[in-house]
């Protein structure tokens, strides 16, 4: 059997496919079959106050795709440009192979995917805005 599995510790709580799911008082470990499932962890959320910074909002705009409360056709156009815009700024190889990945994830209908190379880019900003902010 093939597919995600997610370990989960105890009481933690994952979104699937727009049903919240939470663990028991143990460890515990869920494999997931379905291909093209969509899935969160909640410790991993971005809540809407909190996507304050260029990258946090297009991670956002991800999750909301992944939680079922924006269409992914809809959001598609936006995110594409979004990560276009990011791509103006973040310009070392890391950053432009993360940016490449996130693109091809939204392409593909993997919004998951595209959420977890946008999120490596978090660091980065921080260090970028800190740096501003001198």
């Amino acid at each position: 059997m093939s597919g995600l599995v997610l370990k989960l510790a105890p009481k933690e709580r994952v979104l699937i496919n727009g049903a919240v799911i939470e663990n028991g008082d143990r460890r515990g470990r869920l494999s997931i079959v379905t291909p093209n499932a969509n899935i969160l962890r909640l410790r991993d959320a971005i809540h809407p106050e909190e996507a304050t910074t260029p990258v946090r909002r297009v991670c956002y705009a991800a999750q909301l795709v992944l939680s079922g409360d924006s269409d992914a056709e809809e959001t598609r156009l936006t995110l594409l440009r979004r990560i276009e815009e990011l791509s103006q700024v973040f310009k070392d190889p890391d950053s432009r192979a993360a940016l490449a990945e996130a693109t091809d994830a939204v392409v593909a209908d993997h919004h998951y995917r595209c959420l977890k190379a946008l999120r490596t880019l978090l660091p980065r900003e921080e260090r970028l805005m800190a740096l501003a902010a001198r």
